[in-house]
């Protein structure tokens, strides 16, 4: 009973994620999503997109990934990914949360939670380069549908689009393209600077 007491606990704390705030807008344009509908969003492109994925991958292994890379915000916050100043001490919080909130697991569930966090953080591995592709593809779908809304809001430009998400190359080179061509569409209808 005490593993599955740990695990309940557990499963109630994180239902916090559904309260973290992103600054992706959703495609109705009136809302921002929060990081629960964001990691649901996700795991379903996984599946759904598997076949552009540039190696033969664990499909169950990047859902799992996708489903927890964002619980440590809980307590360390979204840093929104434009936000240079945010990042320099991103992993210092993010790393203090994923030791309180995993730990609460058993210590086995605890251990595999940090290490597909920190394999996902990593982007090193076939999954982990597909999953990162999904969680940099899927906020660009978003603005698109709401031509532009969130990086307007925030002054973004082409170029930083670009830096941030060239990385989508490394898990899916045709999410890439794709993902390309639909930035040149919105610089051409101007939902996005040059």
């Amino acid at each position: 009973m005490e593993r599955l007491k740990k695990q309940i606990e557990f499963i109630l704390e994180v239902d916090k994620l559904k309260r973290i705030l992103r600054q992706s807008i959703l495609t109705d344009g009136k809302e921002r999503e929060n990081d629960a509908e964001h990691s649901w969003h996700i795991s379903l492109m996984a599946i759904l997109l598997l076949e552009h994925s540039n190696e033969e991958i664990d499909v169950l292994r990047v859902i799992k990934m996708l489903l927890i890379h964002d619980i440590v915000e809980i307590d360390a916050g979204d840093t929104y990914c434009y936000d240079k100043e945010g990042h320099n001490d991103k992993r210092e919080r993010e790393e203090k949360a994923a030791k309180r909130i995993f730990g609460m697991l058993p210590k086995d569930q605890c251990e595999e939670m940090i290490s597909l966090w920190d394999e996902f953080e990593q982007m090193e591995t076939a999954e982990s380069k597909y999953a990162a592709s999904l969680d940099r593809l899927q906020p660009l779908l978003l603005n698109y549908a709401t031509k532009g809304k969130s990086w307007r809001d925030h002054g973004i430009e082409s170029k930083q689009i670009i830096e941030r998400n060239a990385h989508i190359d490394c898990g899916s080179k045709e999410l890439w393209e794709f993902a390309m061509n639909m930035i040149d569409e919105c610089i051409e209808k101007g939902y996005l600077e040059k």
